[in-house]
């Protein structure tokens, strides 16, 4: 068995937190001035993707389904004057090593406001006004502003 893969170079892509990685991959193509940023799919991406799309930080949105595992692929928004991305930052809050719950009646402000906190629930994904009308807590997912 060892003989075999003496010559072969193997690559194994293991991502321990597959949301840091989306918001990875969205803040560097924002940085870099890309127009479309492709990102491996899941649910919870996609629920995201869905947030971000509802608030206006995206411009649009595609579900590929054509492989096993699917992408999504996001057009970025831009300022149409100062060409600036929408999204100024992107900022993972509840991690793998340490998690972050907030009761309903203590779910953050994003920028007094201005920001949003998507936040995970029993009823599924959804912001952090949105989980306090509907008196949800949830693990704080990220901000974006």
């Amino acid at each position: 068995m060892l003989e075999k893969l003496a010559g072969k170079k193997i690559i194994f892509k293991m991502n321990t937190d597959p949301i840091a990685d989306y918001l990875t991959r969205i803040r560097n193509a924002n940085s870099a001035g890309h127009k479309v940023v492709s990102i491996p799919s899941s649910n919870l991406k996609k629920e995201m993707t869905k947030i971000l799309f509802d608030q206006g930080y995206i411009l649009s949105y595609k579900f590929d389904n054509s492989s096993v595992q699917g992408s999504i692929k996001i057009a970025l928004k831009y300022d149409s004057y100062t060409k600036d991305p929408v999204i100024r930052k992107l900022e993972r809050i509840s991690k793998p090593g340490l998690r972050k719950y907030s009761d309903s009646k203590e779910l953050p402000r994003v920028l007094n406001g201005l920001g949003v906190a998507i936040v995970s629930t029993s009823k599924g994904l959804m912001t952090g006004k949105n989980a306090k009308q509907s008196n949800l807590g949830g693990e704080v997912i990220c901000y974006v502003y």
